[in-house]
């Protein structure tokens, strides 16, 4: 076959920013699939064009050339984007495909704009894409291995995408992505990986990768894309000890509380790990991941804030992760207990994120949807931030948002924002927390989640949007996605803006009830 024109469009925003937290992170949050698919594209004979679209390029530039396949990457608050950019390339008679966590998580929705939608992606389904490459409408086909890769093309073989990424970067903050493992061995009910089964990837390729970095940078930053950093702590730890010289590499990782031992920490603090990020996600439940058992409420918090006080003496940057809206909370406890925990761990950079269902992303998802409890919010507003697609089990709407409010003010208050600062080491965690704080992370999310407080009160649209009584979108949603969109509003097809919510409980088989076979009767005397 001819070599085809590849394009491929890696997501990490949903629209023109110029936030200053989005230009000092969004070319780091660069995924590694859609360099992964640039890498065997190329392998199988094809030209290739690679963009990763921070908010800050010229899309009305960079999608001139002609192409004749393009992959696109998106999370769910891309889809918007990602559904208006498939419909300008369909018309200019190019073949578009959806990948990444929105494919995975809405399947159904995505095959109404791109041709192909793709699950679980290998290279020999990339092979069948290229080959086939063929218009599939007005449907697309569902394709998806039978699971997750059992290997990747490395750093070295993704640098030629990887180097124009980092150069729209601060050089003194450009993050390489790395991932040493796909799925999680913990099975919380809201997340995508829940049901992946854990899997480690190549350690001698992790060494080698490592090497490699150090000929292109000094001292490299390096993220690992790991849903669990550490789970074979003692091989990681080998792979970076035997590569490279002591703390010559700055890691980031994402890991639970139950691997963070003190012993660990020792290890990651000797092999360059700068930022750790734990998820605690409620006082309630996941005793497990947080290295809590069976202990909850204030018990569980005292002992959670001495681990992150701990983590904090080794590492010199610590995200917590929580998660606001779940069914295990109840009234005001879960926030001030939050609260609490902040005033006793206040060097710690706290991460709210709304209680979110994803499509078919999460088994938990389907009894929401069974409840007839998930919203119909449109994909640009989930974010885990911008909306609450799932109605509270135990809160009303406004009560729910007064504690969002409450517990965001007191995280990013002058006060503990001056706590953080001074609790951090070194300049680079002192400044991105400053940064996180007072821009779209902080500030930013307290004055939007004031605004939907209100709103709930003064907007009859929006409150009955939100209690579920219509499916109606309140024009203040609408106006937003106007706003962000720009000029892609004019390309996004109709009807693209509100999807089926109850998609995933709709694609189940109807109950088969088995005939009740009855006993002779017995005969009558």
């Amino acid at each position: 076959m001819r070599p085809l024109r590849v394009t491929i469009l890696d997501l990490v925003t949903k629209g023109p920013t110029n936030s200053l937290y989005a230009k000092v992170m969004n070319q780091n949050l660069a995924s590694i699939m859609p360099q992964v698919v640039g890498v065997w594209c190329e392998e199988l004979g094809h030209q290739v064009r690679f963009i990763c679209y921070t908010g800050r390029e010229d899309l009305h530039r960079e999608l001139l050339e002609e192409t004749d396949l393009v992959f696109i990457g998106a999370f769910t608050r891309s889809a918007l984007t990602a559904y208006a950019l498939s419909h300008l390339f369909r018309a200019r008679g190019a073949v578009t495909v959806l990948g990444g966590p929105h494919a995975r998580s809405y399947p159904e929705d995505a095959a109404r704009y791109f041709d192909y939608v793709l699950g679980f992606t290998d290279k020999p389904l990339i092979q069948d894409i290229v080959s086939d490459c063929a218009p599939h409408r007005p449907f697309g086909l569902h394709l998806q291995a039978m699971k997750q890769p059992t290997e990747l093309p490395g750093v070295k073989e993704r640098w030629k995408f990887i180097e124009p990424t980092l150069a729209k970067a601060p050089t003194s903050f450009q993050i390489v992505p790395m991932i040493g493992s796909m799925g999680c061995p913990y099975t919380c009910g809201f997340c995508v990986d829940a049901h992946v089964d854990y899997q480690p990837l190549s350690f001698d390729q992790i060494s080698e990768d490592l090497q490699f970095l150090l000929t292109k940078i000094k001292r490299p930053i390096v993220a690992w894309h790991d849903p669990n950093f550490g789970v074979r702590f003692q091989d990681y730890m080998r792979a970076i000890e035997t590569a490279i010289p002591p703390n010559s590499i700055d890691f980031i990782a994402e890991s639970t509380l139950s691997l963070l031992s003190e012993p660990h920490l020792k290890r990651l603090k000797e092999n360059g790990f700068k930022a750790i990020l734990p998820g605690i996600e409620s006082w309630f439940d996941m005793g497990e991941k947080s290295r809590t058992g069976k202990q909850t409420g204030t018990d569980k918090v005292k002992q959670v804030a001495d681990h992150i006080n701990m983590i904090l003496r080794y590492i010199p940057y610590v995200q917590v992760n929580f998660v606001l809206g779940l069914d295990s909370d109840k009234g005001s406890e879960p926030f001030e207990l939050t609260k609490q925990f902040l005033d006793a761990a206040p060097g710690a950079f706290p991460a709210f994120s709304l209680l979110t269902a994803f499509g078919r992303s999460a088994p938990f998802n389907l009894a929401l949807q069974q409840e007839g409890r998930v919203l119909p919010f449109p994909f640009h507003f989930l974010d885990n931030n911008h909306a609450m697609n799932v109605r509270p089990k135990h809160y009303a709407w406004p009560e729910f948002y007064d504690h969002v409010v409450d517990v965001s003010t007191h995280a990013f208050s002058w006060p503990m924002i001056a706590k953080r600062v001074r609790l951090n080491r070194g300049w680079i965690p002192k400044w991105f927390n400053f940064v996180r704080s007072v821009s779209s992370e902080g500030f930013g999310r307290i004055k939007y989640h004031t605004k939907i407080r209100s709103l709930l009160d003064t907007n009859r649209p929006v409150r009955k949007f939100m209690e579920g009584e219509t499916t109606e979108l309140p024009e203040f949603y609408a106006r937003k996605i106007r706003r962000k969109l720009g000029f892609l509003w004019e390309q996004l097809p109709k009807g693209a803006v509100m999807h089926e919510h109850q998609a995933y409980l709709q694609s189940q088989p109807p109950l088969s009830i088995a005939p009740v076979i009855l006993p002779e009767p017995l005969p009558l005397h």
